[in-house]
């Protein structure tokens, strides 16, 4: 379905800012600070300001095109809603965050709930820790101090 056509469908106005901001969300890399879909707005000759691009990301959210996710220390960053849930690892060092869903890991956290006399309605997990990257970048400068 064309962005116009989502928007009009959840009951929003077609504008260049909202239709802008899903291209950069659907175009990105899945996770993006209202900043870093401000930044490539700009670089891409769009010009929107700041206030606007989080206006549009709140109202995207508010019908459910957007989803807002809050990680390490209140940063929050928005990816395209979908059909399916799935978890989070989030890299402390730089930020970057995979998903992931493990049917395994579902299951579990039912079955706590369950035990504990919870029904679960919603749930979100995130595993905080060190990308693969980021480990190699560390044990290079660690090396390069040592020579």
């Amino acid at each position: 379905m064309a962005n116009g056509d989502e928007l009009r469908t959840r009951g929003l106005k077609v504008t260049l800012p909202r239709t802008k901001v899903l291209e950069v969300l659907r175009d990105g890399r899945g996770h993006m600070s209202a900043d870093e879909v401000h930044r490539c707005l700009i670089f891409q000759g769009v010009e929107i300001g700041l206030a606007t691009v989080y206006r549009v990301l709140s109202q995207l959210e508010q019908v459910g095109l957007v989803q807002r996710q809050t990680f390490e220390a209140g940063h929050a960053v928005y990816e395209l809603a979908r059909d399916g849930h799935h978890d989070h690892l989030v890299c402390v060092r730089c930020g970057r965050v995979e998903e992931f869903h493990d049917a395994q890991i579902e299951a579990l956290q039912q079955r706590v709930a369950q035990e504990r006399g919870f029904l679960l309605v919603e749930h979100h997990l995130s595993l905080l820790g060190t990308c693969g990257r980021c480990r190699e970048e560390l044990s290079r400068t660690v090396l390069s101090k040592d020579l």
